[in-house]
């Protein structure tokens, strides 16, 4: 790399792209400089993934104690503490900051504190650092996203929240509208609907969860509906306005205009790429982000862009690997970025978990396919931790069948994935897992069974 500069890699951003980045660089000899204007780990350790997930823990938890006479346990006078739940969330968030920090520091990298803007192709200004500037060979912009706002009249009064500040709610409202029925808004949902909150879920669109599998989509909604939450589908957020201390969410239907009234309003409607560090510099972009190419580099040849401010998948996975793409590349390799194995997950309970085609996406983009279905209801293990609700799915194409999509709905889905990504990744066919013994009694027997299924042989199915 040429040595006429401070750093051979500067990296824009500290978040689940930017420190694996840096990470990666620094463990391969490189001199690396990374630049975040808030903590470490970035929207996913700090806003969103963890944060959430340690909610879910106690709403599952919470959910489990009450009913745990199914198992022959009385437990009476269950309660929870939001403060005492607020208070563990930020002590996770905490240790992973300064975990973060560590490795970092450990590897040798340059930790600067403030917001990155770029000056020219070599040179970054730091604002909140003295301005201090400094130059570098290459650089890697993974400044991450935001939420987005919705124009509508009203957005902007007090009790209109974004997930950001959900996630810091000091007291829960008695009422919540979450404007926006995907991961976030789903997510968010079942949690405050646990702890005792009357939440309503308004999503335009004619489905909650949009991309998933439509019978995954049934089970998860008929399970929120199930603890009271209301969802609203084909409806549009038309205004906010006061009404005394409470908030009136206007919305149209297909039947016409109506309105509820609640404590508080989250807009949830997903979220855009942060590209002020462009500064002006003639780097392409479109509305999704900055353009890039399969090898993470943008139109300047030594400035590379990864994670959310792309706006290619907004996953907090999508942008590590990205990310080890992108220094690959740097370091000389010919690596490109590979989208076709990518697993969703949604932490609801039942979580749904997928990777692959839709069943609709096969049916479109091939001439046959073989679908394969296992109910969790016929599982032993399922019944014996109570928790049948769910399927696994298995699609394959019909001439070889090889497995083209999976989709999971039910307890420890998220993690059952993992062998559905592999089997995609390496090309296998249903016959290969139905092949491959499975430990008994686990929930990854439905995988096995499902792919058994796809040829008529599951045998615990009727």
């Amino acid at each position: 790399m040429p040595t006429n500069f401070k750093y051979d890699i500067i990296i824009i951003g500290g978040g689940p792209g930017g420190y694996p980045a840096a990470i990666y660089a620094a463990k391969n000899n490189a001199k690396v400089a990374i630049i975040e204007k808030e903590e470490l780990g970035g929207t996913c350790l700090n806003k969103g993934c963890i944060p959430t997930k340690t909610f879910i823990k106690s709403a599952g938890l919470y959910n489990d104690i009450k009913s745990s006479q199914q198992f022959g346990i009385t437990a009476e006078g269950v309660s929870f503490k939001w403060d005492e739940i607020l208070k563990n969330k930020n002590k996770v968030v905490r240790g992973l900051t300064n975990g973060v920090q560590t490795l970092l520091k450990s590897n040798g990298i340059d930790i600067y504190k403030g917001k990155g803007t770029l000056i020219d192709n070599n040179t970054v200004k730091i604002e909140g650092n003295n301005n201090e500037i400094i130059t570098g060979a290459n650089i890697v912009i993974a400044t991450g996203s935001k939420p987005v706002t919705i124009p509508v009249k009203g957005s902007d009064l007090g009790g209109v929240i974004t997930s950001d500040e959900a996630l810091d709610l000091e007291n829960l409202p008695e009422s919540l509208a979450i404007i926006g029925g995907g991961v976030i808004g789903v997510e968010l949902g079942y949690v405050f609907r646990t702890f005792g909150v009357d939440v309503t879920i308004i999503e335009m669109l004619p489905e909650i969860l949009p991309r998933q599998d439509v019978d995954a989509i049934k089970v998860v909604k008929d399970s929120l509906q199930k603890i009271g939450i209301k969802i609203l589908t084909e409806t549009k957020l038309s205004g906010i306005e006061k009404a005394g201390e409470m908030l009136k969410v206007n919305f149209d239907t297909k039947n016409g205009q109506d309105s509820i009234i609640v404590e508080n309003v989250l807009i949830s409607a997903g979220r855009k790429s942060e590209i002020d560090v462009i500064n002006g510099l003639s780097i392409v972009t479109d509305k999704q982000g900055i353009v890039v190419d399969e090898y993470m580099r943008t139109n300047i040849s030594n400035i590379y862009a990864i994670g959310d401010v792309t706006g290619k998948v907004m996953l907090a996975h999508v942008a590590t690997h990205q990310a080890l793409v992108a220094v690959k590349n740097i370091l000389g390799k010919e690596i490109k970025m590979n989208y076709n194995v990518i697993p969703s997950c949604i932490y609801t309970n039942p979580e749904l978990a997928s990777v692959g085609l839709t069943e609709e996406e096969a049916r479109i983009n091939y001439e046959s396919i073989k679908v394969g279905l296992f109910p969790f209801a016929a599982s032993g293990k399922a019944k014996t931790i109570g928790a049948t609700d769910g399927f696994v799915k298995i699609i394959c194409d019909e001439k070889y069948n090889e497995i083209i999509g999976v989709h999971i709905v039910g307890a420890h889905a998220t993690e059952l994935i993992a062998e559905a990504c592999l089997a995609i990744k390496m090309e296998c066919t249903a016959e290969e897992i139905a092949d491959t013994i499975h430990a008994h009694p686990t929930l990854a027997e439905a995988v096995m069974e499902a792919s058994e299924a796809v040829t008529g042989f599951a045998i615990h199915n009727l």
